[in-house]
């Protein structure tokens, strides 16, 4: 039996390529998530002259491994052709690929790394075995996923305003895998040492519009297979924005918003 598609894949990189052209306005939560994959990284003894960042957004996990870990080749791939020619302006090697069917040889990569990217898979275990395959025995893979927990106040609020305007509740909410599955997950593909562990990136908007520009500045609004093809009525919008500081606005006004980081990461067998 085939895996359920769950992910419009033609729309993620549709959302992608639309948000390249001003993805540096919107992508603080890369950067940050790239500086925590960089500090992990530093706690490991091992050179990687070879490596893969698997989709790659505009390069910000690239810049910073480029000369350090041991690397002495660094490719770089996203889904999205304009994603791919950005990271490109800093002189990397990048291409487009999907990363459901990667176009890499076996035992090519040292060290396969991925920064927030693989949340937007629809097979992650088949994604997983593909990745452990390009990698070299006693290869490292590390990756940031977004969590279930992800802007919850923003998801709470937007099904109550759906609820009382429309009746009923649109997919928006994407089935994040929970970090008790992860390392049963990369253990399943082939991984030792499997660990998974939560981050939470905690940020405060004054106007939640801004939390919106940021979500489509990055690419990562709603792709759900079978979301709603039509535009949210401007009632729900209004009402859920209300919900939204009136049960999460601190004292400041301003309004919170969650992010939650899943880290997943394994080592290729030594032979």
């Amino acid at each position: 039996m085939s895996d359920p598609i769950v992910f419009d894949r033609t729309q993620v990189r549709r959302q992608r390529d639309r948000a390249a052209a001003t993805l540096a306005n919107h992508d603080f939560l890369l950067q940050e998530s790239a500086d925590r994959m960089i500090d992990r990284l530093e706690d490991v003894t091992r050179q990687f002259p070879v490596a893969l960042d698997l989709g790659c957004h505009g390069g910000e996990l690239a810049r910073r491994l480029r000369g350090r870990f041991g690397i002495e080749t660094l490719i770089s791939s996203d889904l999205s052709p304009n994603m791919a020619q950005l990271a490109a302006q800093d002189g990397s090697l990048t291409l487009a690929a999907d990363e459901e069917t990667l176009p890499f040889a076996e035992g090519r990569f040292d060290l396969v790394v991925s920064n927030l990217s693989l949340h937007w898979v629809n097979d992650l275990p088949g994604a997983l075995l593909q990745i452990r395959r390009l990698l070299k025995p006693d290869g490292l893979f590390m990756a940031s996923m977004l969590g279930g927990e992800t802007l919850r106040e923003l998801r709470q609020a937007m099904m109550e305003a759906e609820l009382a305007e429309e009746g009923g509740v649109s997919p928006r909410v994407s089935p994040f895998v929970d970090v008790r599955d992860a390392g049963a997950l990369l253990q399943r593909a082939g991984f030792s040492l499997p660990v998974a562990d939560l981050d939470v990136v905690d940020v405060t908007y004054g106007d939640p519009m801004t939390l919106l520009a940021d979500l489509r500045g990055m690419g990562e609004t709603n792709a759900v297979k079978v979301r709603r093809k039509g535009f949210t009525r401007r009632a729900t919008i209004g009402r859920a924005l209300g919900l939204y500081h009136e049960r999460f606005a601190g004292e400041d006004g301003r309004m919170p918003a969650s992010f939650q980081i899943l880290t997943l990461t394994g080592w290729t067998p030594a032979k």
